[in-house]
């Protein structure tokens, strides 16, 4: 057995890491030329309850602790006056501690032999050939001919045709990501108004997220309820510009607020949401099977991370236990997996929390459930 795992994020990692200490080879493909060519993204909280499970079956708890933010945890709600209505704080509990991407990306990395991703090998198409075999097209005309084949490629997988039709649709909402640098000198009632660990300000279709991360920095995702057209009709590489027209949304919020738009650092990224159909299964075909995103991607909500390393783990333990037998792992990887994605939708009522008419008394209302 020889597993061949199109993409290197958390998810086609966390297998790779999984089958290495279960004594079974696996190759990653991955389409970025080397581990330091993009930016990782910022914070992931990840839960006792899905991401944590899988960090502890790859054997990296230890590893994982070290590189907790300790006191991010904390969490606080403001209305768009800027008034605190939920604060938090960082109980010590670890149930769903603050990591960088990067940093958590980089251990699993380092966790697995030297050789073990082929980077710069972006995927063309692949193919079926029959009896579980499949083909592996690369962009620069090279192939790769496998008997398992995981797709751990994201939103947009080259390997999903092999099993389903489903593509990802807008979602009607994107975030717009800016970040703020040594805030609590340059900014400091934007840094206050944060505090210590992430900070929303939901109102109707619309809301301001901040997370605090290291060295005063202040990452913020706008979110906005709009059609695709909205946001392409704005030139992001213009900065002044666009961070005027994100901000025209918030006029009459909290200085301290909308600081977090008009005093950012970087350029505004707009990250579109999109989502995959809800409950999308397909039937099982041999040799090949989707983890992370590429199997169930969802509007942003917290365990997106958590589900594709619980994906990758899953499939490790079915993989290492049905040694013998590639299709018995599989159908059992996807009996579970199925049915833990899916229970992710109870997350719409986070969703209308956030963005719903009775924002943001509804997320503190939730809190108070809670």
């Amino acid at each position: 057995m020889h597993a061949t795992i199109i993409g290197a994020g958390l998810g086609g990692l966390t297998l790779a890491r999984v089958l290495h200490i279960h004594g079974i080879p696996a190759t990653v493909y991955e389409a970025e030329p080397s581990p330091s060519s993009r930016a990782q993204g910022g914070l992931l909280d990840i839960h006792d309850y899905n991401g944590q499970q899988a960090v502890a079956a790859a054997g990296l708890m230890d590893e994982f602790q070290a590189i907790v933010l300790h006191g991010h945890q904390a969490m606080r709600v403001l209305d768009r006056n800027g008034t605190v209505l939920v604060d938090k704080a960082d109980d010590g509990t670890g149930g769903r501690p603050e990591v960088h991407r990067g940093r958590l990306r980089q251990l699993l990395l380092d966790s697995i032999p030297d050789g073990t991703v082929h980077w710069g090998r972006k995927v063309e198409h692949t193919r079926a050939l029959g009896g579980g075999r499949h083909e592996v097209v690369f962009t620069d005309g090279s192939t790769v001919v496998t008997d398992l084949l995981v797709g751990a490629d994201g939103a947009w997988s080259r390997v999903r045709p092999l099993v389903s039709g489903a593509t990802p649709e807008y979602a009607g909402s994107s975030s717009i990501e800016i970040y703020l640098f040594d805030a609590d000198h340059r900014q400091p009632a934007a840094a206050k108004a944060v505090g210590g660990g992430m900070m929303i300000a939901p109102a109707p279709e619309k809301g301001i997220h901040a997370h605090r991360e290291t060295a005063g920095t202040l990452h913020t995702y706008v979110q906005l309820t709009e059609p695709l057209d909205w946001f392409t009709a704005i030139d992001f590489g213009d900065r002044a510009a666009a961070t005027a027209r994100i901000a025209r949304e918030f006029e009459g919020w909290a200085p301290e607020l909308t600081a977090l738009i008009t005093e950012g650092d970087t350029d505004p990224v707009w990250r579109p949401h999109y989502a995959l159909p809800t409950g999308h299964r397909w039937d099982r075909v041999p040799g090949v099977t989707l983890v992370g995103d590429a199997a169930h991607l969802a509007v942003p909500d917290g365990e997106g991370a958590n589900l594709a390393m619980v994906d990758g783990a899953e499939l490790g333990k079915a993989l290492a236990a049905h040694r013998g037998d590639v299709e018995a792992a599989l159908a059992e990887y996807e009996r579970e997996m199925f049915p833990r994605s899916e229970a992710r939708l109870d997350d719409d009522l986070m969703l209308e929390s956030l963005f719903g008419e009775n924002a943001p008394q509804s997320l503190v209302d939730l809190f108070k459930e809670a």
